[in-house]
């Protein structure tokens, strides 16, 4: 199903909720999931000296013996959400290909603003993603972008991360606040502060992205019992 870009509002679209296909939900064994996480330089790790990020650290804890996993980070550092409407089909699709089960994490935020995208765009791009995926039988879960030390940038990124907030909501789709948990956190602060661009934490804070994740909702969107 295709969706079309040339809405200027998803305000009139009704909530669409995933349900697993009959094929998933008849087979015998473990469940064969294909996890896809597609987003910015955060989504990449980038800064974490151990290389993990919040990405290979919320997978580590993602065991079940229910659960055969298979997942892909498509992380990619300056990512907007436009850049990722461009480019999350045709790099997911063939991942899934032998999946029953099809999951698409998104991670973007800060790239929208570097690249000056006005909100109502940024909205719509995450609006048509999640659309198109939850059309596709594909399960989507979103997280936002964490705060900078740039007052007047943090401005911007309230207004994006109430944005799409919003947009997940209408939709029954989740979504990790990672703005307003870090906002005033001393650690994530002290990650910053002491980071290369003051932007990227390194592994203490990337944890901390993650322990937000693990805690969000995250078994009970992977329907497995904690």
């Amino acid at each position: 199903m295709s969706i079309d870009n040339s809405r200027e509002s998803d305000g009139g679209l009704p909530p669409m909720e995933f349900i697993a296909s009959a094929d998933a939900l008849a087979a015998d064994g473990p469940r064969d999931v294909g996890l896809i996480f597609v987003g910015d330089s955060f989504v990449a790790g980038y800064g974490d000296p151990k290389a993990l990020g919040w990405v290979n650290r919320v997978v580590a804890r993602t065991t079940h013996p229910d659960l055969d996993l298979t997942a892909y980070n498509l992380g990619i550092r300056g990512q907007s959400s436009a850049d990722l409407l461009t480019r999350w089909r045709s790099e997911g699709l063939p991942r899934w290909a032998e999946r029953r089960e099809r999951r698409l994490v998104v991670g973007i935020g800060q790239a929208d603003l570097d690249q000056d995208l006005t909100i109502a765009r940024s909205r719509l791009n995450l609006a048509n993603m999640l659309d198109d995926a939850t059309a596709r039988g594909i399960s989507p879960f979103v997280v936002g972008p964490p705060p900078t030390l740039d007052p007047e940038f943090n401005r911007g990124l309230e207004l994006l991360v109430e944005a799409q907030s919003d947009v997940c909501g209408r939709r029954s789709v989740p979504y990790i606040d990672c703005y307003y948990p870090l906002l005033e956190h001393d650690q994530w602060l002290q990650e910053l502060a002491s980071s290369a661009d003051q932007r990227h934490p390194g592994q203490a804070g990337y944890g901390l992205l993650a322990w937000l994740v693990l805690h969000g909702g995250w078994e009970h969107w992977l329907q497995i019992a904690p």
